[in-house]
């Protein structure tokens, strides 16, 4: 593959990333908000019902996320091996650092954060 090919995979990468934040992110504020208006004290099955949702959506989006960063680590990896590499190019292999977090520190706030809405919820 050529570099511009591989840089326009990356721009691919990075977008789901980002858009695959959207919806957990919003349900998780939803949620909160809902919490604050009384969602701990309905029924049972509701409270389930919104464990479902926001259990569903967090792992449909760490899925992404990790599968995403899985694809720009490759990309990374074929950027080092061409031989002439522009400032994007360079700055897209300097990044890889960051696409760590976007596999582990991203899901590892969603799962605190869904303990942390648990503990809201049921206790």
């Amino acid at each position: 593959m050529t570099e511009n090919e591989l840089i326009a995979l990356w721009t691919r990468a990075r977008w789901h990333i980002i858009v695959s934040q959207l919806a957990p992110t919003f349900l998780l504020a939803v949620t909160v908000w809902m919490l604050v208006g009384g969602l701990a004290e309905t029924d049972l099955p509701v409270r389930l019902a919104a464990t479902g949702i926001l259990l569903a959506s967090g792992v449909l989006g760490a899925t992404v996320q990790y599968a995403a960063a899985q694809e720009g680590r490759a990309i990374i990896a074929d950027l080092r091996d061409l031989q002439v590499v522009s400032a994007v190019g360079r700055r897209i292999i300097a990044s890889e650092r960051g696409v760590d977090i976007v596999r582990f520190v991203g899901p590892a706030i969603f799962v605190a954060t869904f303990a942390a809405l648990l503990w809201a919820l049921y206790l």
